[in-house]
């Protein structure tokens, strides 16, 4: 199984302990993450050197090419709203988490075809992962089960 994470990559206050705990879940599920530039701190700088129009053509390809996407959506992001739109299309399951009393977009949380959760801590994060990828792969999973 391949899944695309998505998180903010442009706004400094984007959280990245909590983007990693969530890249950390899904690989410990036997997925590919092709996006796992978004857990490091350095990834913008990383990309500093890919044109825009290159970055939007591989991560809508990247979209296209995967069998879910988790997105990490207590900072806003117009780029992961434009990939949870893609992967909508597509037909992908879409899992978007944020932080418990983070605002977040109405309109995105309020999407067709979405699943929401949100987090207190990282195990609660990486449990909400597990769930949701166990229930693509039609695994059982222990909700006790922590990260």
């Amino acid at each position: 199984m391949r899944v695309y994470l998505a998180a903010a990559m442009t706004n400094a206050a984007r959280d990245v302990g909590a983007i990693g705990v969530l890249l950390d879940a899904i690989e410990a599920s036997g997925a590919e993450v092709p996006t796992r530039h978004v857990a490091d701190p350095l990834g913008r700088e990383v990309e500093g050197l890919v044109t825009d129009a290159d970055i939007a053509r591989r991560d809508l390809d990247w979209v296209a090419g995967c069998d879910a996407l988790v997105a990490e959506v207590s900072t806003p992001s117009h780029g992961v709203g434009v990939e949870v739109s893609a992967a909508l299309r597509h037909g992908l399951p879409v899992l978007l988490i944020h932080r418990r009393g983070a605002p977040v977009s109405r309109l995105l949380l309020g999407l067709a075809g979405v699943e929401t959760a949100s987090y207190a801590d990282a195990a609660e994060a990486a449990l909400a992962v597990r769930l949701f990828l166990a229930r693509l792969s039609g695994r059982p999973t222990r909700p006790e089960a922590r990260a």
